[in-house]
């Protein structure tokens, strides 16, 4: 299993970055050419979820995002280091607990989730004291020669 793991400061201007790095490793993980669009706009939106949280809420903690090419599947981790207000929380399609953001960027969160879920079949995000975490994952096709 290859794992890259990418670590930026919670700017805008990184998103960018990370998108394209994704997109990278997600075709070289064997990711059809036809999905790799919505791997770019998932972490994306993920990565861009996760800046909004930190400026938000002050916190100068980079943003991570963790690619790994595991057989026949490729998953992708972005994780930001907001605390729930529920420790230990968590929840498939949801955000974070009530109350942990202010009401204008609650929507913006919400839509993001839901721009994500509508990308990705395979989503998971979760929440806990130390933060949370967007877990996505497409299948791929290995390039190993078999006999």
């Amino acid at each position: 299993m290859a794992t890259v793991e990418l670590r930026f400061s919670a700017q805008p201007e990184h998103v960018r970055t990370a998108r394209l790095v994704a997109a990278a490793v997600a075709r070289r993980a064997g990711v059809e050419e036809a999905v790799l669009d919505e791997v770019r706009l998932a972490v994306g939106e993920a990565c861009s979820r996760a800046v909004g949280l930190h400026r938000s809420h002050g916190i100068t903690a980079p943003v991570r995002v963790v690619l790994a090419d595991e057989e026949k599947i490729f998953s992708i981790e972005v994780g930001d280091e907001v605390p729930s207000a529920g420790a230990g929380s968590t929840a498939v399609s949801g955000g974070r607990g009530e109350g942990t953001e202010e009401v204008d960027t609650e929507g913006e969160d919400e839509m993001g989730l839901a721009v994500i879920s509508g990308l990705v079949d395979d989503v998971e995000v979760s929440s806990t004291d130390d933060g949370g975490v967007i877990r996505m994952s497409w299948p791929a096709t290995s390039f190993a020669v078999t006999p």
